[in-house]
């Protein structure tokens, strides 16, 4: 089946944070292999792995020094394409993270430019711009990083003095944006895909798919008022027309193969109009959408994301991706429990309805038609971290902000997987602490104090991925809004095949209890017995007759 991404599910695992094999407190292969077999009883048809690859690790190794290797961290090449090996055999397919934005200050490319002198061929691999002012001493323009603070860093001269040139970063300074008019640029990354393709991977995520080019003459922005970095993306480094050339290229790779390899975009647009253009025939497979990371838990603002997404995909025919949580945004209990600002602590109570919250998101999104992506942990119910140690922290955001954004650390706490010992199961007992600290309290959110526990987040998520997998509606048929499930808040669609069973899906963002028709619950995110009223916060399947 060529076509299994257009209703997979696929697991997000931050190497990191999933498991650690070697008990060096960083996950690593050898961790995330030992774990296959869990992720093939939890029901998922895919995983897709974050950055592996050589690297300082400045930003969570999404600041790459060798795209054809695998930084020892996490092991070796040979333990990457064991992974593959063993994933296939469980039937589950593997997407790997392609960072082609940056690379690394210290891929051979970025070197080579600091040998050699501004405007020389190796510095045309990069945005190697003269500055203003007095001697070039100002940054060519106006441009701030998305992590924040300038988007230029000055170029020293042999000895060390300014040269009056700058490069262009939009993310960390470490992370230098690569020119892709240069073709020693193409040619890395052609050459990186083939790499990986041929050792049996079967697709890549794009990072930053939407920033690869930027508009010529380098314009200037205006800074949002308030300051900070811009939040549009029309703007001159983001979705230039270019950038659609390199991914028919990139496709034309990719069909090369038998069966041919699959991407999806992380490219963050303004629209999903935007975001369709990427799908178009002859680019790429699919994109992730977004929205559903940040709408509230309001059922209009659900329904009016499924709808403007499912008609922007549906003109170019590509499946919607559906995704609550990832490495990159707050965990989906906090988001939902609280409206937490930077360092305060939700209570407990927030955290409860967070979670209940959070499971019939996960419902909602697993019976919507596409594909879904899960993250490392969602299945367990894992809220942010919030009150991390500050020296902890690793997120170029934290730093380069001082302090004003937390960053992403809390959502990237290692994975729990035992009720006890000095990791929870993340690595062996007499290994080094998690490279995060993990609350005490997810000793009852682990696997084990989870597995094969009636009700428990873990079983529920089990459960939907078990129905959904066994249901032809639910993974084929026809996507209707179900209108006539009343209820104000609530959020109810069915599912429909001809020849089989219809499905309803219904989820409560409500304050008021909903009677929903008569029919045979194939998973709920509470209990039924039978009841044909779902509370608030719950979302449940009903096959009707």
């Amino acid at each position: 089946m060529t076509d299994w991404w257009r209703t997979a599910v696929v697991y997000q695992i931050y190497p990191r944070s999933f498991a650690d094999g070697n008990g060096d407190g960083v996950g690593d292969f050898k961790g995330a292999t030992s774990r296959l077999e869990y992720l093939h009883g939890l029901g998922v048809d895919a995983v897709w792995l974050s950055p592996f690859y050589l690297s300082p690790q400045r930003d969570g190794g999404y600041d790459v020094a060798d795209y054809r290797e695998v930084d020892p961290v996490f092991g070796t090449v040979a333990d990457a394409e064991t992974f593959v090996r063993r994933a296939h055999d469980l039937g589950i397919r593997v997407i790997v993270d392609v960072v082609p934005n940056h690379t690394s200050d210290e891929h051979r490319f970025f070197r080579e430019a600091l040998a050699s002198a501004p405007g020389s061929p190796a510095w045309a691999r990069y945005h190697c711009v003269e500055g203003r002012g007095a001697g070039g001493a100002e940054p060519p323009n106006g441009w701030q990083s998305i992590f924040g603070g300038p988007a230029w860093s000055p170029i020293p001269a042999a000895d060390g003095a300014p040269s009056g040139w700058w490069y262009l970063h939009l993310f960390d300074s470490s992370q230098p944006d690569v020119n892709w008019n240069d073709p020693d640029v193409a040619a890395e990354f052609d050459a990186t895909l083939r790499f990986w393709f041929d050792r049996g991977v079967d697709g890549m995520r794009i990072d930053v798919a939407h920033g690869l080019v930027k508009a010529a003459g380098y314009p200037e922005v205006s800074p949002p008022e308030g300051g900070g970095a811009p939040v549009t993306w029309a703007t001159p480094y983001f979705d230039q027309p270019e950038v659609h050339g390199i991914y028919r290229r990139w496709r034309e790779i990719a069909d090369s193969y038998d069966p041919p390899r699959i991407f999806v975009a992380e490219a963050w647009l303004d629209s999903p109009e935007k975001r369709a253009m990427y799908l178009r025939d002859g680019e790429l497979h699919t994109a992730f959408n977004f929205d559903l990371t940040i709408a509230e838990w309001d059922a209009h603002q659900w329904r009016a994301s499924i709808d403007a997404s499912r008609a922007a995909d549906a003109l170019v025919g590509a499946p919607t991706t559906w995704v609550t949580e990832n490495h990159d945004v707050r965990r989906s209990p906090t988001r939902y429990g609280s409206r937490v600002l930077h360092r305060e602590l939700p209570d407990a109570s927030a955290i409860a309805r967070g979670r209940e919250r959070s499971l019939a998101a996960t419902m909602a999104i697993l019976a919507l038609p596409g594909t879904a992506y899960l993250y490392n942990g969602q299945e367990l119910g894992l809220e942010e971290v919030i009150d991390l140690p500050d020296h902890l922290r690793q997120d170029p955001q934290f730093a380069r902000t001082a302090g004003a954004w937390l960053g992403r650390d809390g959502c990237r706490v290692p994975v729990p997987w035992r009720r006890t010992g000095p990791s929870l199961g993340f690595g062996p007992d007499d290994g080094s602490a998690p490279w995060l600290p993990q609350p005490a309290s997810w000793a009852d959110l682990s696997v084990e104090a989870q597995e094969g526990r009636d009700g428990s987040f873990l079983e529920r998520v089990r459960a939907a991925l078990s129905a959904r997998r066994s249901s032809p509606a639910l993974l084929h048929g026809d996507f209707e809004w179900a209108d006539d499930v009343a209820g104000d808040g609530v959020l109810a669609f069915r599912r429909v095949l001809a020849g089989a069973p219809t499905v309803l899906c219904a989820v409560n963002m409500g304050a008021s209890v909903v009677r929903l028709p008569e029919g045979r619950t194939l998973c709920a995110s509470v209990d039924r017995d039978g009841d044909s009223r779902l509370l608030p916060n719950a979302a449940v399947w009903v096959e009707l007759g």
